[in-house]
């Protein structure tokens, strides 16, 4: 009951903004399979149990939340935001972590769910190296599930038509992600992201949007034209 209900609320965001269609879906499988592999590493060994990937798997569809609070006139803009429309955009992740701390609150429960939901909502525009949004976190100050749904939320909007731009193929996607290395993104999450790149690809197209959304990616393929 709990993860149709965390699902429903997930969902309330997404449908302000129709063409992110299955987004909620390929995230929360790409933060699992990334969660998987770190787990196998030292580092993560003991910090990512079966039990807290399942958590973070199933706090990843709320991480937009907060686009709730978003006025649609910036939120569905065909193009660039303003400077200013993209400062009231980026409030999205504060307004996400305030949403869930008063569902929190109102349901009197303190979950490891709603903890890591807030951690997603609140961090996953925070980048390594400490230029991002809202807080400007910085290494492992940013909590690793944010860390894993920035990787997962960027490759998602490059594979996928917006109104703004077309997809990306897989080989696209996945350069301008390496360049984020150790600015952008943990430099663990991007050795996770390589090894299970073919996993990232099945699942893109097992949960594709219409058709003529997403490229048809193979690995090794660039994208023609």
């Amino acid at each position: 009951m709990q993860d149709a209900v965390v699902f429903a609320l997930a969902s309330l965001a997404e449908t302000r903004d129709p063409e992110t269609g299955n987004h909620l879906l390929r995230t929360q499988h790409y933060v699992k399979v990334l969660a998987q592999r770190l787990a196998t590493t030292d580092k993560y060994r003991d910090v990512l149990s079966p039990t807290v990937i399942d958590t973070y798997f199933k706090a990843a569809p709320l991480h937009d939340i907060g686009k709730v609070g978003i006025p649609d006139n910036i939120l569905l803009k065909p193009g660039k935001l303003t400077p200013d429309e993209f400062t009231t955009m980026r409030n999205h992740a504060l307004l996400g972590k305030l949403a869930l701390e008063k569902a929190e609150k109102l349901s009197g429960a303190c979950t490891a769910l709603i903890n890591v939901a807030k951690e997603i909502a609140m961090g996953h525009h925070e980048k390594w190296d400490g230029s991002g949004y809202p807080l400007g976190l910085k290494g492992d100050d940013i909590p690793l599930s944010a860390r894993l749904m920035a990787l997962a939320d960027v490759y998602d909007a490059l594979i996928c038509r917006r109104v703004y731009k077309e997809p990306m193929s897989h080989e696209e996607a996945k350069a301008i992600i390496l360049q984020g290395r150790g600015s952008h993104f943990d430099p663990m999450v991007i050795d996770a992201f390589l090894i299970e790149e073919q996993n990232f690809i099945d699942i893109a197209q097992k949960f594709a949007d219409e058709e003529s959304a997403m490229v048809p990616i193979q690995l090794g393929q660039q994208a023609s034209g």
